[in-house]
């Protein structure tokens, strides 16, 4: 393992940038912050299918709502969960403007879109088709879960609901999906 050794999946960085912006709010300290955290913000949006230039727009909202908002963190351990909640709400809104001004969509729209794969397929694929067997609430838990690598805590926190909610979701996703799981059999090794 690297120096930056992992405490709760989030480095001893991670840390001490948010406890520096925690206690000292001024720019300094929000640069610091908005290195670290932007690139897992644009991953979070794209993960939830937003363009790259829309992740960015989303990315900087968040940071400028955790900048002006700062004095609303009453747990300072839950400040991460506290800042992907503000994405969320940022997600949905911006989701929400673009149910507003739908255009349809043909299919031709749609097979521009769909990714070519070759016939053994792709681990980004394989990925799609597990979450698509999942129900919306399922989907997400397990995104933040083992994409985002959220604590299951910081889940109940993004999503405000209860832990145990957030628990059973994870167990009937795994449910769900252990049996379309395949394990990957190593190659076997050949000798010269």
């Amino acid at each position: 393992m690297s120096a930056r050794t992992c405490l709760n999946n989030k480095t001893f960085d991670e840390i001490a940038v948010t406890e520096n912006f925690l206690l000292a709010p001024d720019e300094e300290s929000f640069t610091s912050l908005f290195r670290t955290f932007t690139p897992q913000l644009l991953s979070f949006f794209r993960a939830r299918g937003c363009e790259s230039s829309v992740a960015e727009d989303l990315a900087q909202d968040v940071m400028l709502a955790v900048h002006c908002n700062i004095s609303q963190v009453r747990d300072r351990s839950l400040f991460r969960a506290w800042l992907f909640k503000i994405a969320h709400n940022a997600m949905c809104r911006h989701y929400s403007k673009l149910k507003q001004y739908a255009a349809d969509v043909t299919l031709d729209w749609v097979i521009e879109r769909v990714p070519v794969v070759n016939s053994a397929g792709t681990r980004a694929f394989e990925f799609r088709q597990w979450m698509s067997l999942l129900e919306p609430p399922e989907r997400e838990v397990m995104t933040l879960r083992f994409v985002e690598q959220l604590e299951y805590h910081e889940i109940a926190a993004v999503q405000a609901i209860p832990i145990g909610t957030v628990q059973s979701r994870v167990f009937n996703a795994k449910k769900k999906l252990a049996p379309h799981l395949t394990t990957i059999q190593p190659a076997p090794l050949q000798l010269l």
